[in-house]
């Protein structure tokens, strides 16, 4: 579960960081408002697709968000 919550703590911190809505995120990757919810609360994780989507509209690296990176 420390892939989980690692993904929770940078989702958080980028969401928190950005002026971006979770509903302008959730429509970008094609998603509902709550899997947003969801994914910040670490009761899930996205998929690779909707994973690829969101880092594409956040411009972020997935890598970062997955903490393989600083």
């Amino acid at each position: 579960m420390e892939k989980v919550t690692k993904f929770k703590e940078r989702f958080n911190e980028v969401l928190n960081f950005s002026y971006i809505k979770q509903t302008e995120l959730a429509k970008a990757a094609n998603i509902s408002k709550q899997c947003i919810s969801d994914y910040k609360s670490g009761k899930s994780v996205p998929s690779i697709d909707t994973l690829y989507l969101m880092c594409k509209f956040l411009d972020i690296s997935a890598d970062y968000l997955l903490g393989l990176e600083k």
